[in-house]
């Protein structure tokens, strides 16, 4: 478990200083850092997803997969009555079994979040907002702060931040780890921080591996894929980088972070294959919502028809599940 907190991080401890003192030796640590393989971590990812789960053990998985959802609504056509509906459905996502786990949390644009906090109040489901501009994150800091504000004062538990991809591509390693810290720093004790990378626009797996770890040196409680928002979001192959660099970096520094694939994981075997990765990359310490979750909005139906057809041993079919 971690043993140094995410905000003394931010604050500036000194193991870190030498690494973020500039410019310079920011690039020069993440460049050192080890390339990537492609062809070995796509080959990787592709066998750990043939494993194949059955009977009891998949049943655990569906109820794990259920519990690590980030239940998603992130349009403009978002409405009140949407989002309560939504906290209603992670509350009690099948209101025919009341054993089916609750979410993990909903997640909202940051005027929504008050009307979430309202919706799955005493639930123990948490309410995530994304902030800092989301999905580009292309404004000054000073409004992305108040973004992250806004979303805390309203009853915000998590803020999913995205990076300033263009600073990052341009070599600004500087300005992405600031911008990240004074996030975090916002954050405080009141809520976790979620760093998005958006890993489709990072175009190489060794950018990816360079995003992971300065999140990390930067104070996030959680590595994110993705907003959703693009063409390629969370696959097997970047999720899998992703886990190799929080196991790494707690190896080497004690501390934990959790890794959340967002994006295109619509199904129960998808969510298997990715609870596979964990298992077989970072292990049990990982098998839980606090570090490991699933940003998706479709998923959990797929995940409420294979458990009842687990339950019933027939499928019901989506008109058997609430539509989002």
């Amino acid at each position: 478990m971690p043993t140094t907190s995410p905000a003394a991080r931010s604050a500036g401890d000194t193991s870190y200083a030498d690494v973020t003192a500039s410019d310079a030796s920011l690039r020069r640590f993440l460049h050192g850092l080890p390339g990537v393989d492609t062809v070995g971590l796509e080959a990787r990812a592709a066998a750990l997803g043939t494993r194949s789960i059955k009977t009891t053990a998949k049943a655990y998985a569906i109820d794990l997969a259920i519990s690590m959802i980030d239940l998603t609504t992130l349009e403009g056509s978002d409405t009140p009555s949407k989002v309560r509906a939504l906290g209603a459905k992670g509350a009690h996502p099948d209101p025919t079994d009341r054993t089916t786990p609750t979410v993990a949390a909903l997640c909202v644009y940051p005027d929504m979040v008050a009307t979430a906090k309202e919706a799955v109040a005493g639930t123990g489901i948490r309410v995530a907002s994304v902030a800092t501009a989301f999905p580009a994150g292309r404004t000054s800091l000073a409004v992305k702060l108040a973004d992250t504000e806004d979303a805390i004062a309203a009853g915000a538990d998590e803020i999913d931040m995205v990076i300033d991809r263009g600073a990052f591509l341009s070599g600004r390693y500087l300005k992405v780890y600031e911008e990240i810290r004074e996030v975090r720093a916002a954050c405080g004790d009141r809520a976790r921080l979620k760093v998005i990378f958006e890993t489709g626009e990072l175009s190489t797996y060794d950018n990816i591996r360079r995003a992971s770890w300065l999140g990390m040196l930067a104070g996030a409680d959680f590595i994110k894929t993705s907003t959703g928002k693009v063409g390629v979001n969370a696959t097997p192959a970047n999720t899998l980088l992703m886990l190799e660099a929080v196991r790494d970096f707690r190896a080497l520094h004690g501390e934990q972070v959790g890794v959340k694939p967002a994006g295109g994981i619509r199904t129960s075997k998808d969510a298997i294959k990715f609870l596979v990765l964990v298992n077989e990359t970072v292990g049990e310490d990982w098998l839980s919502n606090d570090w490991f979750r699933f940003g998706a909005s479709s998923l959990l139906n797929d995940l409420l028809m294979q458990r009842q057809k687990l339950a019933t041993g027939r499928y019901s079919g989506p008109d058997y599940v609430t539509v989002d």
